[in-house]
C-alpha cells in the first residue's frame, strides 16, 4: 500500500508525507478546478491512522478556505460586472437568497458545491455564516467519504496499486 501511495503522490508531483499535501489538495479541490482531495486524505490516514482527526481537520480547513476563495471571487466578479446586471435566472437567485448561507451545507457536493460558494459571494451573503455552514458541510463530506473508503477491503487497494505501478 505504501509503495502504491508513493507512486500516486509522485505521479502528481506532491510530497508523499505530511499534512501540507492534505491541506493543498483540499484547498485546490474546493476551487473550480476538477481535482479530488479524497485519495490524498485517505492515503494519509491509511499511513497515519493515529492522525485521523488531525488530517480530517486539516482537510476541512483547506477545503473551507478554498470555498471562501470561491466566495470572494464571486464577490469580486459582481463588483467588476456592475454594468452587466443581475443573472437572468430569477428563480435560482430567489431560491439561493431564501436559503441564504445555510445552502452552503451543500458546498461539499461535487460539481455543485463550488458554484454554490461562488454564487454566495455574488449574492453578497455575509461571509461569517457562509464560513460556518461551509465548514460544517465540508466536515461532513470528509467524515462520510473517509468512512466509506474504510469499508473497501485492503485487497482492492493493493490490486489498484499493482495496476497503477504497471502504468
Amino acid at each position: 500500500m505504501e509503495h502504491a501511495l508513493a507512486h500516486f503522490f509522485g505521479w502528481f508531483g506532491m510530497p508523499s508525507v505530511g499534512l501540507p499535501a492534505v491541506f493543498i489538495s483540499a484547498f485546490v479541490s474546493a476551487t473550480l478546478l476538477p481535482v479530488g482531495s479524497e485519495p490524498i486524505l485517505f492515503g494519509y490516514i491509511s499511513l497515519n491512522p493515529h492522525l485521523y482527526w488531525v488530517a480530517i481537520f486539516v482537510a476541512t480547513v483547506g477545503n473551507t478556505m478554498g470555498g471562501m476563495l470561491d466566495w470572494w471571487l464571486g464577490l469580486i466578479a459582481r463588483r467588476s460586472m456592475k454594468s452587466v446586471g443581475e443573472p437572468k435566472n430569477e428563480r435560482l437567485k430567489d431560491w439561493l437568497e431564501a436559503w441564504g448561507p445555510k445552502i452552503l451545507l451543500l458546498s461539499w457536493l461535487p460539481g455543485f458545491g463550488d458554484p454554490l460558494c461562488l454564487a454566495a459571494g455574488w449574492l453578497k451573503l455575509a461571509w461569517q455564516p457562509c464560513l460556518i455552514y461551509m465548514f460544517i458541510g465540508k466536515l461532513f463530506r470528509y467524515l462520510t467519504l473517509t468512512w466509506l473508503l474504510t469499508l473497501v477491503p485492503d485487497s482492492f487497494w493493493h490490486q489498484l496499486g499493482h495496476w497503477l505501478h504497471l502504468i
